[in-house]
């Protein structure tokens, strides 16, 4: 039996489907599972053991392979008897029919039920609902009986390499006792803590502890993670902005971290992915979207008549949402998660 599992194109919620995934592969052990998904979430997935193989698909991307008819003809060579779509665009519902795919189970989104065989009611998106249970609900579809909420990644050995690389530079830090920085993400600006905020918190850590504030990023943020760096004024903040970054990188740094301080983006599921305990940031964006019920988690977010409306940039140019969440508020939930980390350790 071989299926081919269209995976979501954004980095937190492939991490989010990463229960489904195994409870594909426990409840068929012996099917090839043919991953279709962008570039980045095969570096996401990587060394998981969740998919056999990848099938890059980048309709905007520069490799024509990825794209258009070459995809397509790859894709209807894989000869896959079922199709398994965790996205939820029509241009995927039409690849999964012209795949030749007998079985297709997907939600019946923008007009697409016609191309579905199984199609699953969407839950409406006036009622915020955790992403994680939708696909949860189209696994339980294809056939599985074992569900769960746990969700898993893996670091390559080249990922531990150019952590310890990283590290190499700094020897004087403590990398034991590692707070971690997760700034930015792909949503937009309305998600981000001011550099400031972030900037005062990693004084106060490094102050009142022996800890190290690691400040991760990706290529868009170099600049927020620098800033945020000077404005510290301590050699006991650093960043891996001057790094070769990856996402396997990114993984390294959390996994290998004491506590993780994020903004709602994709990184921030990394450490629940890796028990890895994680402060998280909200503004604009309801919880109960992405909640996965990680129980070293904590969510911060303010109280506001004008959220959170889910926009990308603030309509009312204040970003209230996030610059009301104080310093004071997250430094002491800092401080209190770091010391319930220590007695339980104890």
């Amino acid at each position: 039996m071989k299926l081919a599992v269209f995976l979501p194109n954004w980095v937190g919620d492939a991490v989010m489907a990463t229960p489904a995934l195994r409870s594909l592969r426990t409840e068929f052990p012996y099917a090839e599972i043919i991953g279709v998904m962008r570039p980045v979430i095969a570096d996401v997935l990587e060394g998981t053991g969740l998919i056999d193989r990848p099938l890059l698909y980048n309709p905007r991307g520069k490799n024509p392979s990825q794209r258009g008819w070459p995809f397509l003809k790859s894709l209807r060579a894989e000869k896959c008897e079922a199709a398994i779509l965790f996205t939820n665009s029509l241009r995927t519902g039409w690849l999964a029919w012209r795949s030749g795919a007998t079985e297709r189970i997907g939600f019946a989104r923008d007009l697409r039920g016609w191309l579905l065989t199984n199609r699953l009611v969407p839950k409406s998106k006036s009622v915020p609902n955790p992403v994680m249970d939708e696909y949860n609900r189209l696994v339980e579809a294809a056939g599985c009986r074992t569900l769960s909420r746990t969700m898993e990644l893996a670091i390559s050995s080249g990922d531990a390499a150019a952590l310890e690389s990283f590290w190499a530079k700094h020897p004087g830090l403590n990398r034991q006792r590692v707070v971690v920085f997760n700034t930015g993400g792909a949503f937009g600006p309305a998600k981000n803590w001011p550099r400031a905020s972030f900037a005062e918190l990693a004084q106060r850590i490094v102050k009142q502890t022996d800890r190290t504030v690691l400040v991760a990023c990706g290529p868009g943020e170099r600049d927020d993670a620098q800033a945020i760096v000077a404005a510290a004024q301590s050699p006991r903040v650093v960043t891996v902005a001057d790094e070769p970054l990856t996402i396997g990188l990114t993984k390294a740094v959390v996994k290998h971290a004491e506590l993780m301080v994020t903004t709602d983006s994709g990184p921030r599921h990394f450490a629940a992915a890796f028990g890895v305990p994680v402060i998280t940031l909200f503004g604009p964006t309801h919880i109960a979207w992405s909640e996965t019920s990680f129980p070293r988690a904590i969510h911060l977010q303010e109280e506001i008549a004008c959220g959170p409306c889910q926009q990308r940039t603030c309509p009312l140019g204040d970003h209230r949402c996030m610059r009301d969440l104080s310093v004071d508020r997250v430094f002491r939930t800092v401080m209190s998660q770091l010391s319930r980390q220590q007695q339980s350790a104890a």
